[in-house]
């Protein structure tokens, strides 16, 4: 099981600006993931909870409003999915996270 940020590292301007990232599941299973931010106030982070299927990737876009240029980081966790979950804030709940991928984001 493994997962993947890429790229690896976020840069946006402080003035706000997107950046958009590639999670790429090395593994032969389903991966369920939630995203956790240092910094609710300035970013938000499309989807939070989520599915990966096996070998297959899935898009997430940071985007930063205006702000104090500041280092703050995205923290995914991520587990082997249950076979029949659909919802998947629901069943993240469910399991315990065998992983997790860090995503330094700095605004300048």
């Amino acid at each position: 099981m493994s997962l993947t940020a890429d790229p690896p590292a976020c840069a946006v301007p402080a003035a706000g600006g997107t950046s958009t990232h590639k999670l790429v599941n090395g593994g032969a299973d389903k991966l369920i993931f939630k995203i956790k931010s240092s910094n609710n106030n300035e970013y938000r982070i499309t989807p939070v909870f989520g599915f990966i299927d096996p070998a297959g990737s899935k898009d997430i876009t940071i985007t930063r409003t205006a702000g104090a240029p500041k280092e703050d980081k995205l923290v995914i966790h991520f587990a082997n999915a249950p076979a029949d979950a659909t919802d998947a804030q629901a069943a993240f709940a469910a399991v315990t996270p065998a992983g997790t991928v860090t995503i330094p984001m700095s605004a300048t």
